[in-house]
């Protein structure tokens, strides 16, 4: 299930105490540029020992979130056939299209859409209002055993249960339609890869949409290797966790080798009550205190535990978003001090650029342009190669601002075009990406002295 978690992204208004000009659905806007899409897959293989990412198989594919463990491994055996039903979002067909070919070709899984009302693996789009009165707090979620929600709705509780399969056969994804064309692709990517394989999410997994940090949204190089070797021939239905655990060694050899050479280096696992923290901080209906509160639980964990890892740098970065608006001075540290983290671990420029463009907006509302730059540009290339539109959109944002604050109109000018074609993929609708522009320019200290 991906959380509805409050988004780790420009909350542009905290940093000045200049409120942002409002937009509504009634304003007469321009047009916008057509809708930017990445080209392809920019995949990185794993970088990690295999010692350690048996361990996360394990993990991944033995225990619920709920941290229930599982009896027997399961899978689907013979070919998937993938269905869309709802009210399909027009972006949808392609970045499903694109997926199940990552599937075949990367991961080696015998998967096909269909139109066969008996497809293996159903995908329905509601309303996101109508989604979340089956399960409140997701953006999106999977069941087994059922293929639409009037069978979700009337299937006893046992039924739908991950925990009493044996084999897998049917299943449903939940997707809302009346959100952004990105996050339907996140939700296909995510719910797909855990309908297929994995059921849990790991907070300590620094590389995987298996990780309800959202830092990673589509699949990763760890993740088709997990999917790879959830459908490779030495594992079969009904396995124990033992019978699992004796053949993945070999199993993981044969399918990357570079993993054998790489030193283990065991990370713990991760405390129940840091998740449960993370969740309060950041998922739905919690007030402010409370969040914030959560957040330095999380981090006091974090300091016990003596992480210097992705999940040390995320409960900065949650304190730091949960600060905005409250504390401006105590948000800035607090993304500082994500960045540093982040910086200083390989393997983790997707997540620095998360903080660094939190102190893009900071630099650009304090009037240091080519610093705001900097950071726009030190960050794009992994934004981009991770295929996250809406972050990408908030640096274009960003160093156009900062250009014109430099008296560059002209680049500004196309930079600004650019950031709004990839924000119609990125954010819900055209309004909101108006809206995003305007607050964005509003952190400018040329455009507030415009518009005083």
């Amino acid at each position: 299930m991906r959380l509805l978690l409050c988004a780790l992204l420009l909350a542009a208004t905290a940093c000045t105490p200049v409120p942002p000009p409002p937009v509504t659905a009634r304003m007469v806007l321009p047009d916008l540029p057509p809708m930017r899409r990445f080209a392809g897959p920019s995949v990185t293989p794993p970088r990690r020992a295999n010692a350690d990412m048996a361990e996360d198989f394990m993990d991944l594919s033995f225990r619920l979130e709920s941290g229930r463990e599982l009896a027997v491994f399961t899978r689907f055996e013979g070919p998937v056939r993938v269905r869309m039903i709802g009210a399909v979002p027009p972006s949808a067909p392609e970045d499903l299209r694109r997926l199940l070919s990552r599937l075949r070709n990367e991961a080696g899984i015998d998967i096909i859409q269909s139109a066969d009302p008996d497809s293996e693996v159903s995908i329905e789009f509601l309303p996101l209002r109508t989604m979340q009165r089956m399960v409140p707090q997701a953006a999106c979620f999977v069941a087994p055993r059922v293929g639409s929600s009037r069978e979700y709705r009337r299937a006893r509780r046992a039924m739908i249960d991950w925990y009493t399969l044996t084999s897998r056969e049917r299943a449903v994804i939940f997707i809302p339609s009346d959100t952004a064309p990105q996050e339907v692709r996140d939700c296909l990517h995510e719910e797909l890869a855990q309908a297929l394989g994995p059921l849990n999410d790991l907070y300590r997994l620094p590389d995987s949409v298996f990780n309800d940090d959202n830092i990673h949204t589509v699949l990763t190089g760890f993740d088709i290797l997990m999917l790879r070797a959830y459908y490779a021939p030495e594992l079969r239905n009904g396995m124990t966790a033992r019978d699992v655990a004796v053949r993945l060694p070999a199993l993981l050899a044969r399918l990357n080798p570079r993993g054998e050479a790489v030193r283990p280096r065991r990370p713990e696992i991760t405390p129940r009550a840091y998740a449960d923290a993370i969740e309060t901080a950041l998922g739905p209906g919690t007030s402010e205190s409370r969040r914030r509160s959560a957040a330095v639980t999380a981090m006091n964990i974090a300091r016990a535990n003596g992480w210097k890892d992705a999940r040390a740098g995320f409960t900065w970065l949650a304190l730091g978003r949960l600060s905005l608006g409250y504390d401006a001075e105590v948000a800035e540290f607090a993304f500082r001090q994500a960045a540093a983290i982040y910086h200083s671990q390989p393997g983790l420029a997707l997540h620095a650029a998360h903080a660094d463009m939190q102190l893009a907006a900071f630099a650009l509302s304090q009037g240091r342009a080519n610093e705001t730059i900097a950071l726009a540009d030190a960050s794009i290339p992994a934004v981009s190669a991770a295929e996250n539109a809406a972050l990408l959109a908030h640096f274009l944002m960003v160093k156009a601002e900062a250009l014109d604050m430099l008296g560059r109109s002209g680049e500004a000018r196309q930079v600004r075009l650019d950031s709004l074609g990839w924000a119609r993929y990125g954010f819900a609708s055209d309004t909101e990406v108006w809206g995003r522009l305007m607050n964005i320019a509003a952190l400018s200290p040329v455009q507030r002295a415009r518009h005083p």
